[in-house]
C-alpha cells in the first residue's frame, strides 16, 4: 500500500494504492471531505457543526475480496486518519 499527498491551492488530497485500485481522500477548502475510488466520487461529507467528518466505502478487489475504507477528519485538530479494514494506513495533519 502506497500513500502520497498533494496540496493544490487550498485543498489537500491523499492518495492510497490498494492492490489494483486507488483511492483518494480530499479535504476541500471549506473542510468538506470527499472519498474517490479510481477517480470516481463515492462519498462526500459536508462540513457542518460536527467536529469530526466521516466517510467510508467498500472496495471490491479480485475474486470478490472486499476492503472497508474509512476516513475521519477532525476539523479542530486538523487530523485526518484513513483505515483499511480497521488498520491504519495514513495519519496526517491537514494544513
Amino acid at each position: 500500500m502506497n500513500a502520497t499527498t498533494d496540496s493544490g491551492g487550498r485543498e489537500q488530497s491523499f492518495r492510497v494504492e490498494l492492490e489494483h485500485k486507488s483511492f483518494e481522500l480530499v479535504v476541500k477548502a471549506n473542510d468538506d471531505l470527499e472519498l474517490y475510488v479510481d477517480n470516481c466520487l463515492r462519498k462526500r461529507c459536508t462540513a457542518t457543526s460536527d467536529r469530526v467528518l466521516y466517510v467510508w466505502t467498500n472496495v471490491e478487489l479480485h475474486w470478490e475480496e472486499h476492503r472497508f475504507v474509512e476516513a475521519r477528519f477532525d476539523r479542530i485538530s486538523r487530523r485526518l486518519r484513513i483505515t483499511v479494514n480497521r488498520q491504519g494506513v495514513l495519519d496526517a495533519i491537514v494544513s
